[in-house]
């Protein structure tokens, strides 16, 4: 009958005893946290600004609807604050990353024997990027008029109204 016996193989060290992680596995770990944070940080940032547009655009649309509603009852625009239920212009939004200039009215021309239709009043309100919201470049300024046209421009004061009001 043959023996089995188990051959065992020592080292001089001993059994090895996993304490830690290696300096490889922690550099690795690291590149690929640099790798999702080079990702994650330049989305987020784009998110934010989009948000803080999104306000802008609101309050804008608003302010238009009011003006709209100050029109129906005294046949007029209006470039007054109280008017409007603000306590004065240049107001902010309520993130302070947009400021919203009083609104540009223009009254309306009486007919007169050159221009028999005259012209209707109208209005415009620009919302400009102030703070942290200036690194909004494509997106600098937003503009609505009294006929609901939108508009915008970037930093080189180029329109970019597609962009911007989507």
């Amino acid at each position: 009958m043959k023996n089995d016996t188990a051959i065992s193989h020592s080292s001089s060290m001993g059994p090895r005893q996993n304490k830690g992680f290696t300096l490889i596995e922690l550099v690795i770990a690291m590149v690929i946290v640099a790798i999702l944070a080079a990702i994650a940080v330049p989305s987020y940032s784009n998110y934010v600004r989009k948000s803080r547009r999104t306000e802008a655009k609101s309050v804008l649309l608003d302010l238009a609807s009011l003006e709209e509603r100050y029109y129906s009852t005294q046949n007029a625009y209006t470039a007054t604050a109280a008017d409007l239920g603000y306590a004065a212009f240049p107001a902010t939004t309520a993130s302070t990353y947009y400021s919203i200039a009083a609104p540009t009215v223009v009254a309306a021309v009486a007919p007169t024997t050159a221009a028999p239709a005259g012209s209707p009043a109208t209005f415009s309100i620009t919302a400009t990027a102030v703070g942290d919201q200036v690194n909004d470049t494509a997106c600098r300024t937003l503009t609505v008029t009294s006929s609901g046209a939108q508009s915008a421009t970037d930093s080189a004061s180029a329109v970019n109204s597609q962009t911007c009001w989507r």
